[in-house]
């Protein structure tokens, strides 16, 4: 079998990865290439006979978490992510080799041995080499075990290096060859090949937007879910059914809890308990009791016995909320129970318990700066860092906004026991987008409650159906004070990262985003201006434009800006124009 870099076959596979729309595709060009590159090594060598390619996978896992896994079987043309109940997930201990050392390596899963390949690999300690056979850590047992049950007898990682050598994501490519166990592989002969397929792949794999998700049925605990939450949520339900501890991280008030809570339902845990265990509310001296539980008379003040988090959530899961504020002392001692599933109860004279709970953690922190700061156990941070999700903040999901916002409206009215129903006008939605949100859903839901009853009020509390309008959100947004704080460059910043992930969201659709109408933003200031001061020659004249208003063009000037403010909504699809559409047609009117 011919190699795929040989006889112009970089060019072929270049404008293959770089005519690909997607991630998915890009992926399977590549681990298609890279299947091809192992089986013509293959030919001719000791193990020709006996050897075969299963898979190969790739992992896209930036700094804040998975964006995206999928698998290419050998033989298929297509990458997908794998099925929920699939046990096609990665190595823990492979990942932590190739995210921090940078390097390739080949792992023998009958003897546990991982052999770092160059570049990088010489100062690899020893211990490394030998810990994917540490069958005494829970962990690494059930993955070594996973890889075997399907017939993988070899495999080989390589990292994903984006700009400046940071890891992005890994590569792993699987092989069965019984004959081979115990010997080297092929790995070595074709390392090199690899490497350049994975350094022409990378910029496209960690740019190209991911495949549009179809909508799923109606999910009681995720109502809503646009489309930066799809792909996430899809991912998630494989993770949901796995063992392994799930990492939520994300700004506060972004939804971890609900997002825990729904994978607790969704995993074969899903018939015994909940249970959340909020550090910032627990004082550091008593994170391990709190964690682990206590016998009467163990420490000052313990009256009497009481069962800790990991024995209440036995046989369900344990969510445990805020992990970067756990102590040293404490960190060391989770970090015991995750590896051996095993603790002790504080003051109790008998032996240790075995850790029967799933176990989900959530932080808004970011661990690796902990980590650099020597704030976090390193050890640790590997350790939770298995299936890292990052939820995005309500300002980078702007299509769920309105939805979320009819959904506590909803809520909000049930609760009352109300008749009727309740609805959100065109113009309170129009509100709610311009609005940056600091402080994510659980701000959203505050503002649309004392909406709720700023409405109810004005109507008297009559029991009919109830519409929300732009009047009452403006009132309820009046007692937040969050944005104001936020400084111009910050809010700046954030519209201009909304409006790129709204092109990415479309370019992913097929419907780009053109960059001219980002230059609606003096429109709006201008509009703004006029609303707040009543005056369209005050609001010139606050921004220096005084001899606009004297010539009498301002009127024009202000007409044309709108108008491209008007063409940006009805690109972002919002058929009930912008805020400003009275002031637009008031404008011509005067002619």
């Amino acid at each position: 079998m011919d190699s795929v870099l040989d006889m112009g076959g970089v060019d072929a596979f270049l404008a293959r990865v770089h005519a690909s729309n997607y991630f998915e595709e890009a992926a399977a060009h590549t681990l298609a290439a890279m299947l091809s590159e192992v089986e013509a090594a293959l030919v001719g060598s000791v193990h020709s006979e006996g050897a075969r390619m299963a898979r190969g996978m790739v992992h896209l896992r930036p700094s804040d978490g998975y964006r995206q896994l999928v698998v290419l079987e050998a033989g298929a043309h297509e990458a997908v992510a794998p099925e929920p109940g699939s046990t096609r997930l990665p190595s823990m201990t492979a990942w932590r080799l190739v995210a921090k050392h940078r390097c390739a390596a080949s792992i023998d899963v009958h003897f546990g041995r991982i052999e770092p390949i160059e570049p990088g690999g010489t100062d690899v300690p020893q211990e490394w080499r030998n810990a994917f056979g540490d069958t005494s850590n829970n962990d690494k047992g059930e993955t070594r075990q996973r890889l075997l049950e399907r017939g993988a007898t070899h495999v080989y990682v390589l990292p994903l290096r984006g700009a400046g050598g940071a890891v992005e994501g890994m590569i792993s490519l699987e092989a069965e060859c019984r004959g081979a166990v115990g010997q080297p592989f092929v790995w070595n002969s074709c390392a090199s090949r690899l490497r350049t397929l994975a350094d022409i792949a990378t910029p496209h794999l960690t740019a190209l937007p991911l495949r549009p998700v179809v909508t799923e049925e109606q999910d009681p605990l995720l109502p809503v879910q646009g489309e930066a939450m799809k792909g996430l949520v899809r991912m998630l339900r494989v993770f949901a059914l796995q063992d392994e501890t799930i990492l939520l991280s994300g700004a506060t008030g972004t939804g971890k809890s609900r997002l825990a809570r729904w994978c607790h339902e969704r995993s074969p845990y899903r018939k015994g308990p909940f249970e959340v265990l909020d550090l910032s509310t627990v004082p550091e001296d008593l994170q391990l009791a709190e964690l682990f539980g206590w016998r009467k008379g163990a420490f000052t003040g313990a009256a009497r016995d009481h069962a800790g988090a990991v024995e209440r959530a036995a046989k369900g899961t344990l969510f445990i909320d805020e992990i970067d504020k756990l102590s040293m002392r404490a960190q060391a001692g989770l970090l015991y129970m995750l590896e051996t599933r095993a603790y002790r109860v504080l003051g109790d004279s008998g032996g240790e318990r075995r850790a029967q709970a799933r176990f989900v953690v959530g932080t808004n922190a970011n661990l690796q700066a902990a980590v650099r700061a020597q704030r976090f156990r390193e050890d640790l941070y590997y350790r939770i860092n298995v299936l890292p999700v990052r939820l995005p903040a309500l300002s980078e999901r702007p299509d769920e906004i309105p939805a979320w916002a009819r959904h506590m409206l909803e809520r909000r009215h049930r609760e009352r026991d109300s008749a009727g129903s309740v609805d959100l006008t065109l113009a309170a939605e129009r509100r709610l987008l311009t609005y940056v949100w600091p402080g994510n859903l659980r701000q959203l839901d505050n503002v649309m409650r004392r909406a709720y009853t700023v409405a109810l009020a004005e109507q008297g509390g009559v029991q009919h159906s109830l519409a929300v309008d732009e009047p009452h959100l403006t009132r309820a947004l009046a007692y937040e004070d969050a944005e104001p704080s936020r400084s111009l460059v910050e809010l700046l910043h954030a519209a201009a990262t909304a409006f790129v992930r709204e092109a990415e969201r479309r370019a992913a659709l097929g419907t780009p985003l053109e960059l001219d109408l980002a230059s609606v933003f003096p429109g709006m200031v201008l509009a703004a201006a006029t609303e707040k001061l009543e005056s369209r020659d005050e609001a010139f004249r606050l921004f220096g434009r005084d001899a606009q208003v004297k010539s009498r063009n301002h009127h024009r000037v202000l007409r044309r800006e709108l108008e491209r403010v008007e063409a940006l909504f009805r690109a972002l699809g919002i058929d009930s124009g912008s805020p400003f559409g009275r002031l637009l047609d008031g404008l011509a009117e005067d002619g």
